[in-house]
């Protein structure tokens, strides 16, 4: 690994804390890796060797089983994949992909599973990683159990446009087949849904999603902070 990439791993939240020997034990056994879009590195059923940092980029987790495929979670930077596989030595229990080009810091199972234990800073980093991970989970099964398919959508789309600054006009950041099995739905199901909420204040052509009256969609959604809000 570069120097450069060593300083910027160093300043992430789940190394920052680490003992400096440890930290430098763990980069000389990483690699940090750059991968095209679509590209499988996960298999669901496949021993936990390495964890997945996403450095860069998003990561779309799935599965599949009798002929049907969903999406079950989508990682953005900065994100550890399966970490609980990778603590248990168990199978991976998703597969993984990239939805665009992206940057992976990939470790050694066994060299997480020894610096958890011999590393308290590096210990804490990896429980705050599963409780957040944990709470995303139920977040998104509340989501899915508690709400009809349009307020998911309308839903979603204010969390787009809050973690865009509150603009307009955004962009869809997955393909709309993605996007409607994160939620629960097929893409037939999700298109219907979009235009129905033209009348709540928003269109979407394309892959650009128009706010006109954000207000009003708000109303019609009703956001729950503890589904909604990314840092509860």
């Amino acid at each position: 690994m570069r120097d450069r990439d060593i300083e910027a791993v160093r300043e992430l939240a789940p190394f920052a804390a680490m003992q400096s020997e440890n930290f430098e034990r763990l980069v000389t056994a990483s690699y940090l890796q750059r991968f095209p879009k679509d590209i499988v590195l996960i298999e669901e059923g496949d021993p936990a060797d390495m964890l997945h940092i996403v450095i860069e980029g998003a990561v779309e987790m799935y599965s599949e089983h009798g002929g049907r495929r969903t999406t079950v979670a989508i990682f953005h930077p900065i994100s550890a994949i399966i970490l609980a596989a990778v603590v248990k030595d168990l199978p991976y229990l998703l597969s993984a992909r990239t939805l665009e080009p992206s940057r992976i810091l990939l470790i050694p199972a066994a060299t997480i599973q020894e610096t958890i234990r011999s590393d308290p800073g590096f210990a804490h980093s990896m429980i705050d990683e599963l409780a957040m991970s944990f709470r995303r989970m139920t977040k998104s099964l509340k989501d899915q159990k508690l709400r009809h398919a349009n307020v998911r959508i309308a839903n979603f789309l204010l969390r787009l446009r809050a973690r865009n600054g509150g603009a307009d006009r955004v962009a869809l950041p997955m393909e709309k087949g993605v996007t409607a099995s994160l939620l629960g739905m097929t893409r037939e199901n999700f298109s219907r849904s979009l235009s129905v909420l033209r009348e709540e204040g928003v269109v979407v052509r394309g892959n650009e999603v128009e706010f006109r009256d954000a207000e009003r969609l708000r109303a019609f959604a009703q956001p729950n902070p503890l589904i909604d809000d990314p840092d509860s």
